[in-house]
């Protein structure tokens, strides 16, 4: 609506420049002043008392931050970590699987779960498992992710870490890890280790800001091999009197023993070793996404994949360096599913013999 007042004024004050022959009007130079002005002021106001009470409710808007910009929106309310209960299990396992499947779907991999009841399932046992840390992160009232902390052995494995999709990169996962990483500063283990998606470029990230490293790239394979046993090794279900020479292997490979995990797996009848020359050469957890396996040698290793009529979950990870067992794999008819990485910080020995981590570590 035009300012009449402001018009009368300039046309009162309408005086004729003079200087090289050029004339400018006093009134127009009003007019675009105020109009000027009158930009500025709404602009700020619109800085101001819109941005922070559509921050408020939750709109997403355009806001700026370290010389960018980036969306705003309700994912930013406050992030709570709480330790998990047994009956959170149900909402996390489905978070569990909404995560995984949805990032891997963007890649063109299959999903580490194939239903939400098996991703709810694992979660139930983690949650209520003896020696396993979990919490999960709540915001706005509702739970939209967790993480766990495996302590049975002087080195601590971290995971699944799982995000609810709707609330991903606006830090819950940070938040998740510091969670359970004070938590291990805490319990003084020797080290560290997780394994993460290798396409998944932002928890690469993450993970390397938080100072963990990477050790070893891995393959995930999955099928069944067409050879069916290694001459002169023998697989048999692993009783708990084989704790002791499989903790020895373990100690000459790795530095350190898993006996906790073992036993537990003894106890659940999923762990297995391999016998050559009447003695134990090797053992694994469970040949599965989430057991792992040590041997002195390749053969020995190969005799235990070989014993399996299935492998449990997404499939074995073999680590990629070990060239000879990743080749025999392949050429007995195992598939490549996707690329992983195992990382770590703190203790890392350089393993000195056959070996496959779990999703753990």
């Amino acid at each position: 609506m035009p300012n009449r007042s402001l018009d009368r004024v300039a046309a009162a004050h309408d005086r004729p420049n003079i200087g090289d022959g050029f004339h400018f009007s006093q009134s127009l130079f009003i007019r675009l002043t105020t109009a000027l002005l009158f930009t500025v002021l709404q602009r700020a106001w619109l800085q101001t008392e819109t941005w922070g009470t559509l921050r408020r409710r939750g709109i997403g808007i355009l806001a700026r931050r370290n010389g960018g910009l980036r969306m705003a929106t309700q994912a930013e309310a406050e992030v709570v970590i709480r330790v998990a209960k047994s009956e959170d299990s149900t909402v996390c396992g489905k978070i569990c699987y909404e995560a995984f499947a949805t990032l891997s779907a963007k890649h063109g991999f299959p999903p580490d779960f194939p239903s939400p009841e098996v991703s709810t399932s694992v979660m139930t046992s983690l949650f209520s498992a003896p020696g396993f840390y979990c919490v999960v992160a709540e915001s706005g009232g509702r739970i939209v992710g967790s993480n766990c902390l495996d302590e049975r052995a002087m080195i601590a494995g971290i995971g699944p870490i799982t995000v609810d999709p709707g609330s991903q990169n606006v830090g819950v996962g940070r938040s998740l890890m510091q969670a359970v990483m004070e938590r291990a500063r805490e319990r003084c283990p020797a080290g560290m280790r997780l394994v993460q998606a290798a396409y998944h470029n932002r928890s690469l990230s993450l993970y390397a800001n938080l100072g963990f490293d990477v050790r070893e790239p891995l393959s995930c394979v999955q099928g069944r091999t067409r050879e069916r046993e290694i001459p002169g090794c023998t697989v048999r279900r692993a009783e708990l009197n084989d704790l002791d020479a499989c903790n020895e292997i373990s100690q000459r490979v790795h530095g350190f023993d898993r006996g906790k995990d073992l036993a537990h797996s003894i106890q659940e009848n999923s762990a297995v070793v391999v016998e050559r020359a009447g003695r134990i050469t090797g053992y694994a957890s469970a040949l599965a996404f989430f057991g792992h396996a040590t041997a002195e040698t390749n053969p020995d290793l190969e005799a235990l994949i070989t014993a399996a009529e299935s492998f449990g979950g997404a499939g074995l990870l073999v680590p990629s360096r070990n060239h000879d067992l990743l080749r025999w794999c392949l050429a007995n008819g195992l598939k490549i599913t996707q690329p992983l990485t195992l990382m770590s910080i703190g203790l890392y020995n350089e393993p000195a013999g056959a070996w496959l981590p779990s999703v753990l570590f």
